[in-house]
């Protein structure tokens, strides 16, 4: 990838964008891709059973899915590849970046708020902690298809019943996933179908960005307020409020990252801003394609280079 001095848009991939063999070509042909597969390895050590790098590349893909093992690959994977393109490019500046869900960790240690080691151990914890509250709560995520925001939140007035159903991710225009009680979900697939929009349960662990995942919030508070953070060098973008963090305000930043387990993903409104009419160039990190497919419903115009494999 050509730098040229010219600065890029970064995204930065979140659950979801997971498969076995993930990061392996990036590691086989970068020696810095594989200094960092080899780096978390070292700073995970046993704690998920079997070396990381080891899971992204052979899986299974079960244990991969795992909330607690997807989120430290993918991240592992992220920065990866990202080192893999600087060593192949030099220096690459950063307009800015975003990540979604847990890819605003990967997003944030690219700014120089925490060093890979500290990201990682912060990503595996938010991981496991999620993992746990979804296991202590019977919930679940559902996709609309062709819904707007207002339409989506309707459905969740009338589905809850008393339960817990919200919005947890606005992805894109007509594409919005809500997230509860697994009632509660299963009655919003209900209401959606007689209001001819497709509504597809999905294959998750729990009711991410709900309040079901509140134990997780209030343990990752104690885990952030425990580690150094540093002013950032470049802007990057909360997925809580599609506003840029305020780069001196380490408190707020430490806040934002906690509500973002409980509180809705802006994907759509985020890089609407962030790419601005389309002139800066975007790149996707490893691994997948979703983010890139997303943008073509966000904003056409907006070319995104991906760079799942080298």
């Amino acid at each position: 990838m050509e730098s040229q001095g010219r600065e890029a848009v970064i995204l930065c991939p979140g659950q979801g964008a997971q498969a076995v063999g993930m990061g392996q070509a990036w590691h086989d042909a970068s020696g810095a891709a594989a200094s960092a597969f080899a780096e978390a390895d070292d700073v995970l050590g046993d704690s998920l059973g079997t070396p990381l790098s080891d899971l992204c590349f052979g899986g299974p893909a079960d244990q991969l899915n795992r909330t607690d093992v997807a989120q430290p690959a993918l991240y592992v994977c992220a920065v990866a590849s990202y080192q893999g393109l600087r060593e192949r490019a030099g220096e690459l500046p950063i307009a800015a970046a975003a990540g979604l869900s847990l890819g605003e960790y990967t997003a944030l240690h690219l700014a120089g708020a925490f060093d890979f080691a500290q990201g990682l151990r912060l990503v595996a914890q938010r991981g496991r902690l999620m993992q746990e509250a979804a296991e202590r709560t019977e919930g679940g995520m559902v996709a609309l298809i062709g819904a707007g925001e207002d339409q989506a939140q309707a459905i969740c007035d009338e589905a809850a019943a008393g339960e817990v159903l919200v919005i947890a991710n606005l992805n894109a225009p007509g594409q919005i996933v809500l997230s509860g009680h697994s009632g509660a979900c299963r009655r919003a697939i209900e209401v959606a179908e007689r209001l001819d929009l497709r509504a597809t349960p999905l294959a998750v662990a729990g009711a991410f960005h709900s309040p079901l995942m509140q134990s997780a919030a209030d343990a990752m508070a104690e885990a952030l307020a425990e580690i150094e953070v540093f002013p950032l060098r470049v802007p990057i973008w909360s997925n809580v409020t599609a506003q840029p963090h305020d780069p001196q305000n380490l408190e707020l930043l430490r806040q934002r990252l906690v509500e973002q387990i409980i509180s809705p993903v802006r994907w759509a409104q985020t890089c609407h801003k962030l790419v601005g009419e389309g002139t800066m160039t975007v790149h996707e990190l490893a691994p997948g394609r979703v983010l890139r497919g997303l943008m073509r419903r966000i904003n056409p115009s907006v070319k995104v280079k991906n760079h799942d494999q080298p």
